[in-house]
């Protein structure tokens, strides 16, 4: 049995604002983190590409590998020792429009990151994956980007999130907050939180803030139920399973194991998540991995049941030389 080798945390600043009491201390603290986890957030934003390719087969593989090659590209390490993840040059050195483009991503990434580890709410997914169920009238263009159920409680949680290339402003709070406040309930259970998001760059290093002031939406928006949309949050990783693991994986009490060479990435699927995962029962496989919980955490897995280990040529910097 192979051992990775111990590696130095990242910390990533971050700032509470607003939450209510009980739910999280507000002010600003730093969250270590890994690759794994980043890369694990990066890959399971429940949300269909711009173009709908997951209904199109093999191109949601494509989708997949460029939500990896975007975190790639945008973000990096100095140094196995360093702590604190930087935006690249080539990412700094991009149009302005496509800039935009990679930081709403990051955005969304980092919410995910965040509201994983700190409210326990991995499970998001993208309110447009229900446009065709929501009049075009009711959810209007200024509406929550993510909503997510919460490990334990159940309750649902509404995102707006944002990237910035610097400090969002007291407007740009108060507008994202405005936005996520606009939905109300999930299968007619009451959103709980609404809450504005932001990663964004200082100094060239990451940051994020998020905010949950009280609020009276307007134009409310209510999803009338989740059905099998979870084919959203799983597909980026089931694709790559289709094209990488079916004759390379390991299937007994270790679950899922395959392999990504040319991202230095390995990806494993949970034992009790495995049955759900090959037959693409994703209202099943939300359900059970729901239901077990911290389990899955102490075993390693994120709550969704997948795990990420991440190789070492991600503990530097995109332009050095590999590792040998």
């Amino acid at each position: 049995m192979s051992i990775r080798p111990i590696t130095h945390r990242l910390r990533l600043p971050y700032t509470n604002e607003a939450f209510p009491s009980g739910v999280l201390a507000n002010g600003s603290s730093e969250l270590t983190v890994t690759w794994d986890e980043i890369l694990w957030a990066a890959l399971t934003i429940g949300r269909p590409s711009v173009h709908h390719v997951f209904a199109h087969g093999a191109a949601s593989f494509h989708e997949a590998i460029f939500r990896l090659s975007l975190v790639r590209m945008a973000l990096e390490q100095y140094g196995p020792t360093a702590t604190r993840l930087r935006r690249t040059s080539a990412y700094k050195n991009l149009d302005p429009t496509e800039k935009g483009a990679i930081s709403y991503f990051l955005g969304m990434t980092f919410c995910k990151v965040f509201s994983s580890r700190l409210l326990s709410t991995p499970w998001l997914l993208h309110l447009d994956v229900f446009k065709s169920t929501i009049p075009t009238s009711v959810l209007g263009r200024s509406r929550p980007d993510l909503f997510g159920q919460q490990t334990g409680s159940g309750d649902w949680l509404s995102f707006e999130t944002k990237g910035r290339a610097s400090k969002p402003s007291s407007a740009d709070l108060a507008k994202a907050k405005a936005q996520a406040a606009r939905l109300v309930s999930v299968n007619g259970s009451p959103c709980t939180l609404h809450v504005g998001s932001f990663a964004f760059f200082a100094n060239d290093a990451l940051h994020f803030h998020w905010i949950d002031p009280p609020s009276d939406p307007k134009k409310p928006i209510k999803v009338p139920e989740t059905g099998d949309a979870w084919r959203f949050y799983y597909g980026p990783s089931k694709a790559l399973w289709d094209a990488f693991g079916r004759e390379t994986r390991v299937q007994d009490q270790a679950g899922l194991g395959f392999e990504l060479p040319f991202l230095d990435l390995t990806i494993k699927v949970h034992p009790l998540l495995a049955p759900f995962f090959i037959e693409e029962n994703w209202v099943g496989a939300q359900r059970a991995m729901l239901e077990l919980g911290e389990q899955l955490g102490t075993e390693g897995f994120q709550l969704d049941g997948l795990k990420f280990e991440s190789g070492p040529s991600w503990r530097n910097r995109v332009d050095s030389p590999p590792i040998e």
